[in-house]
Order: structure tokens, then C-alpha cells, then sequence
């Protein structure tokens, strides 16, 4: 009987044994470039130097005359013989017994990538990763200059330049002073939401320079175009109508003067500019739009540039050691027109700016300069409905200090 009951026990344990299941996990769905690589054996790589389009191709077994006929029918969208080393690409291939190759895809940029479909159906595209904008809040305090105040903050050099841009018109950042701060409302976009790809814009920020406050707002001026510009907390631009200066210096080695000492001509003279030192080859910019209406050498001035703005003002670029623009040409802004040197009467590199208002030479430091458009007054109370909680949340940001 006690066997009968031992032996009912086990057949009861073996069936329980037969009725686990097991339950697969299911394979992951990878998408990229907007592809769902599953279905593709895949291959990555990065250009290297001497690869061309061909080379590849012919690599993973695609004849010469494919091709042929891919470069010649995807060329207003994909130039091949433009690969740049060290750009990531990938090949879709086929499941199939010989991965037949399906589609090229070459990253242009950490964001842009082209796809040449490479099969029976031959096109291209360009197209975008997925990105995220993350909207961050930042506050330093100089202690040397920007960029280091930057890095104190782990923040990228980039930012730097942001917020340099933004403040050029009004605040010298070779003069800036050791308590100096900032702080500031930013967006960084970021690849499938994890990899950083950049800043998208500085939504608004105030800098503290000699213990006054510059506040900037991003504000959309023209909606049909997008046309952004920087406007401070009363709604005037920040942009001027010039430069503060036409080159990025490392200091100002002789200003405007009705005397001074001539280092090579050894006498006393007036000095009718302002000497910027900066290192040889450093671009010269336009300060203002304007007309190139001298471009050309003499011994005094060396390689010079003479640009009219309007009828009112016209600027003048002394000792290039390479002239960029030609008579009659149209410059803009910031637009590049020659290099640093010394040429001419010059003992060092640097760049005389001079300066002219109807005509007379002055001293730019000393004129009250225009400044860009103003916002239309139709759209000022638009403005500052737009600005107001950005400037709450600036003012909930404390200010670093040393």
C-alpha cells in the first residue's frame, strides 16, 4: 500500500514537471535612420583616407556599372566624391544568401545623414536624427575671462561664443573685470535624447559688466521669415549699427590722438585711428554693411580697405597682410575683408581703424553711434508678454560668486 502511494506521488510531480512553459523574450525592434535594422544585416564604418564611394561598393559586391548609374542618378542630392574622412557610414544589406547591399547611408553631421537606396529603385534623401531640446539654466562669475568661467561651469566652449555674439555691441569682453557675472536661460538639443548635439539658442540672459546689468531677450521679429533677434528688457536692440571693434584683439596698442609719438617716422604727428594688436593672419571684420570703395597699397597704409556705410559714416582698415575684397563689393556685418599684418609704416601686426562722419575723421569711442531697428511698436506689448517669464525664471537663478 505505502508503495502504491510513493509511486502515485512521483507520476503527479512528473506531470506538474510537463506543464512549465517556457516563454521566450522577444527580440528587441532597433530603429535607425528611420529603418527598422531587423530586417537588415548591417555595417558601419567611418571613412577613411583614399575611400571613395566606388571603393566601398565594389568592396561589399557592387558592380562598377551599379555604381555608375547610382552616381549618375543621385547626383543633385549626393555628391560621392565629397566623403570626408572620418565620417561614419552604414550599409544595409539584405537577408538573403549573398547580403545583397540595399542602401548607403553617410552621416553628413552628428544630425544630417543622406541614404542612397542602392537597389532596384535608386534614389536619395536627406533626412534628420530624431532631436530633443532641453532647456537648462546656467550662472558664472569671471574670474579670468569668459571661456574659463565657462569651464568652471562644465559648460561647452560654445556657450562662450553664444553669449559673446549675443553681447558684442555693448560689452568689450577683453575688459571684462573679476566679479563680473552672468546667468542665463539656454536650450541644447540632444540626439534621441541622450547625445548632445549643440546649442539651440539662448533664451534670454543678463550680464553684470562694472556692476551694470545688460538683460537679453531672444524675440521672433519677423514670424513669416523666423528672423530672431537680441532685445533687452525696455525692447531696444542690442545689436548696433557697428562693431565695437573690427577684430578680435588682444589689446589696443594706440588710440586716437591729435599728437603722438611716430614709432617709425621718430616724430610727433596726429594719429587719425585706433591700433588694435592682434596676431598675424587674425581676420578683419566689416564693423558696419556698407560698399567697398578702396581696396588697394600705399607705403603708409601698407594693404588697406575702405568700406562707406552710408552717407553719414565710412570705415577704414590699415597694414592687412591680405586684402579679401575688391572695389564695389558689397560686405555685410561681421563679413571677413582682410587679414592682420603689418605692411606699410606698421613695427608690428595690428589693425588701424579708422573712422569718418560726413567726411572728418573722429574718434569712434567718442560718437553716439546708431543702433539697429527697434522693435515696431505694434509688436511691443507682444514682446513683453513673451519676455516676462523668461525674466522670472533669470531672476530665480542666483548669481555665482568668487
Amino acid at each position: 500500500m505505502g508503495l502504491s502511494l510513493t509511486a502515485c506521488k512521483q507520476e503527479k510531480e512528473t506531470l506538474e514537471i510537463s506543464k512549465v512553459e517556457v516563454i521566450e523574450e522577444p527580440i528587441p525592434v532597433i530603429e535607425e535612420y528611420g529603418f527598422v535594422l531587423n530586417d537588415y544585416e548591417i555595417v558601419r564604418d567611418t571613412i577613411k583616407s583614399g575611400d571613395s564611394f566606388g571603393g566601398i561598393m565594389n568592396h561589399h559586391g557592387v558592380s562598377h556599372n551599379k555604381v555608375y548609374e547610382v552616381m549618375q542618378q543621385v547626383s543633385e542630392i549626393f555628391n560621392p566624391t565629397k566623403l570626408r574622412a572620418g565620417k561614419p557610414y552604414a550599409i544595409l544589406k539584405a537577408k538573403d544568401s549573398v547580403l545583397t547591399p540595399n542602401f548607403f547611408i553617410y552621416e553628413d553631421d552628428p544630425i544630417d545623414y543622406t541614404v542612397i537606396n542602392i537597389g532596384d529603385n535608386i534614389a536619395a534623401y536627406k533626412a534628420q536624427k530624431p532631436v530633443t531640446i532641453k532647456k537648462k539654466t546656467v550662472s558664472g562669475v569671471i574670474t579670468s575671462n569668459l571661456s574659463s568661467a565657462m569651464q568652471n561651469e562644465g559648460l561647452s566652449i560654445l556657450l562662450s561664443y553664444e553669449l559673446s555674439n549675443i553681447y558684442q555691441w555693448s560689452i568689450d569682453f577683453w575688459k571684462l573685470q573679476k566679479g563680473d557675472k552672468f546667468k542665463m536661460v539656454y536650450n541644447e538639443r540632444y540626439i534621441n535624447d541622450t547625445i548632445y548635439a549643440g546649442i539651440e539658442s539662448i533664451e534670454g540672459a543678463v550680464f553684470v559688466h562694472q556692476d551694470k546689468p545688460y538683460y537679453a531677450f531672444n524675440y521672433v521679429v519677423d514670424p513669416e521669415s523666423g528672423g530672431k533677434d537680441y532685445y533687452d528688457e525696455n525692447a531696444r536692440p542690442l545689436e548696433s549699427f557697428f562693431l565695437k571693434a573690427p577684430v578680435d584683439y588682444s589689446r589696443i596698442s594706440s588710440r586716437y590722438s591729435g599728437r603722438r609719438f611716430h614709432p617709425v617716422q621718430k616724430t610727433w604727428k596726429a594719429h587719425r585711428g585706433t591700433d588694435y594688436a592682434a596676431a598675424h593672419g587674425t581676420p578683419i571684420k566689416s564693423t558696419a554693411n556698407g560698399t567697398v570703395i578702396a581696396s588697394g597699397y600705399t607705403s603708409g597704409n601698407g594693404n588697406y580697405v575702405k568700406v562707406k556705410h552710408n552717407d553719414t559714416y565710412t570705415t577704414q582698415y590699415l597694414h592687412m597682410s591680405k586684402r579679401l575684397v575688391k572695389v564695389g563689393q558689397r560686405v555685410k556685418q561681421s563679413d571677413v575683408i582682410g587679414e592682420v599684418g603689418s605692411t606699410g609704416l606698421a613695427t608690428g601686426p595690428h589693425v588701424c581703424y579708422r573712422f569718418w562722419v560726413r567726411g572728418k575723421q573722429v574718434d569712434p569711442y567718442r560718437q553716439n553711434l546708431p543702433s539697429a531697428e527697434p522693435i515696431a511698436d505694434n509688436l511691443k506689448e507682444d514682446y513683453f508678454a513673451a519676455i516676462g517669464p523668461i525674466k522670472e525664471r533669470l531672476e530665480q537663478i542666483d548669481f555665482k560668486q568668487i
